[in-house]
């Protein structure tokens, strides 16, 4: 993966949870008590197999735990979905895992684990899928039980939680406070609130490092943010040296989108905007004929859109958005 601007958002979820402390106080916080009191997070490993095809990895990305629930051997599969608008499909991206982490215990003649499925979700728009696989099913699913495989995932959808509830250590709430607000309007704003709680972090000199990637994924939601902006959240916030390193820092990254990433994050930027655009006029009862109509796209692409199924606009189109 290039280091530079693509996939920062796929960067910083990586390098925050596949920190072991950072892991287990999430899960201390919001798996749901009935797992948490057979779960025995101290047994807890991060693996380091992902399971999400390439074609899918600007919309997700996913972290594997060993843990033993009850002395038994078993995974929490952690998938991080940040698409701008819910996926209606999510069930079977999650049961296409699951079988490929089975499919690795099998290899070893090993017995099929417990595999308890987490999403992390962030978006303007409301999570509205069922959390059971069966939702997805047509027909009398209620008589059909028997012969039916069902499981659950469990959401965290963070726009639900008010900035107090977010729970775990200092990284990880600062991340989720990142992924809770980026799409706020006053969001540069916000910054001036959490950049704080990264004081002691950035202090330190591995701190930058973690620092670069934040500011990464920042700049790739081409938030409207200043460097005025950015020199007065530094100055009310660090030493001058740690200061200066920061605003230098800042500067490098600004550059490195403008000559090098740039022109394809303002690609799938669009492309996000346009998509939420025509999922936000279909709720507000907007026919996909007039949507076609406004955004200038053809029925069949909006229809596509509308059944959440995973394409890209062509880049032509986006150029004329």
């Amino acid at each position: 993966m290039n280091n530079k601007i693509q996939n920062p958002h796929d960067k910083l979820f990586k390098e925050t949870w596949s920190n072991l402390s950072n892991a287990k106080s999430f899960l201390e916080n919001y798996l749901p008590e009935d797992i948490l009191k057979i779960a025995q997070l101290s047994s807890l490993e991060i693996c380091k197999d992902t399971f999400i095809e390439k074609d899918l990895k600007e919309y997700y990305s996913d972290m594997l735990y060993k843990v033993n629930f009850k002395d038994e051997k078993g995974y929490i599969y952690f998938l991080f979905e940040h698409k701008s608008y819910p996926d209606t499909r999510i069930h079977l991206q999650l049961l296409e895992y699951m079988i490929k982490i089975w499919r690795l215990e099998l290899k070893q003649n090993k017995p099929l684990p417990i595999i308890i499925p987490l999403v992390l979700y962030h978006s303007p728009y409301k999570w509205k899928t069922d959390d059971n696989f069966s939702s997805i099913l047509s027909g009398p699913v209620d008589l059909m039980s028997d012969y039916i495989p069902d499981f659950k995932y469990i959401l965290y959808d963070i726009s639900r939680y008010s900035d107090d509830e977010i729970k775990g250590t200092l990284t990880a709430r600062v991340v989720m406070l990142l992924f809770k607000h980026i799409f706020d309007h006053d969001f540069p704003k916000k910054l001036e609130e959490i950049f704080p709680l990264l004081k002691d972090l950035i202090e330190k000199e591995t701190g930058l490092q973690y620092l670069e990637s934040l500011l990464k994924y920042i700049f790739s939601n081409e938030v409207d943010l200043s460097t005025e902006r950015i020199r007065t959240i530094v100055d009310n916030t660090l030493s001058k040296n740690k200061g200066e390193l920061v605003m230098t820092l800042a500067d490098k990254l600004r550059q490195e989108g403008r000559q090098e990433g740039r022109q394809e994050g303002r690609q799938e930027g669009r492309q996000e905007k346009v998509i939420s655009i025509i999922h936000n006029a279909k709720e507000n009862g907007v026919s996909a004929e007039m949507i076609a109509r406004i955004v200038n796209l053809d029925i069949t692409l909006i229809n596509k859109i509308l059944n959440h199924e995973d394409i890209k606009i062509p880049l032509h189109l986006l150029d004329s958005k």
